[in-house]
């Protein structure tokens, strides 16, 4: 099984579960755009409680990572969930931008993120005298595949496995959740249908049925 298909399979059944991310509900933005990309007026919510509302405008205030860490993060997410034949890549979805906003609202991923960056960074300059960001692609699944597989990684690689394992998790979350991975996922959600009642058969079964003159004299009952 493919590494995208591996992650759809998964999402199928966390949105099972209602496993996927609480915090983040797909929008109707025509991009496909993440979750985490909602309008600065309330965050895509007309509804929210002022608290929340106001919560939200923290977050989205600041930016937390900085440049070089946002294209390490994009290039990632796009080799966890590249484009195919069915959808865009993940970055074309808006997951860097999800990923930004959760290290702000949920601070206990920053360090993890970051830390994460630094260490394939490192890791890169001493096999490849570059940066992550400056391998070539060939160089950066090299190294990806160094720390994608648990039950491969040689020892040492510790920490580059839980950071690829966060960012995986991260990428399909924010992927999943948005416009176009709902598409991807063939996730209709509920759709309005016309109900023409409990069926005759039914309601004589239980003794509910009613004739015309019944029907009649109860609509015109005077109260």
């Amino acid at each position: 099984m493919k590494r995208r298909e591996s992650i759809k399979a998964i999402a199928l059944g966390a949105l099972a579960t209602s496993g996927l991310a609480q915090a983040c509900q797909p929008n109707d933005n025509k991009d496909g755009q993440s979750s985490a990309k909602t309008n600065e007026q309330a965050g895509g919510y007309l509804d929210r409680y002022a608290a929340e509302l106001e919560h939200y405008k923290k977050v989205v205030a600041n930016t937390f990572f900085d440049a070089n860490e946002m294209v390490v993060i994009t290039l990632l997410a796009d080799i966890i969930i590249p484009a195919d034949k069915v959808s865009g890549s993940a970055s074309q979805s808006g997951v860097p931008a999800f990923i930004e906003f959760i290290a702000k609202d949920m601070p206990q991923h920053q360090n993890p993120v970051r830390g994460g960056i630094r260490w394939l960074d490192r890791h890169c300059l001493l096999r490849y005298s570059k940066s992550f960001a400056d391998c070539d692609e060939k160089q950066r699944l090299e190294m990806v595949d160094e720390i994608a597989w648990p039950e491969k990684a040689k020892p040492g690689m510790e920490q580059g496995v839980a950071f690829f394992n966060l960012m995986r998790d991260l990428t399909a979350t924010g992927f999943y959740t948005s416009e176009m991975g709902f598409k991807d996922l063939g996730y209709v959600g509920n759709r309005p249908n016309q109900w023409n009642g409990v069926p005759p058969e039914v309601l004589q079964q239980y003794g509910l049925a009613y004739s015309d003159k019944e029907l009649k004299e109860c609509i015109n009952f005077d109260t």
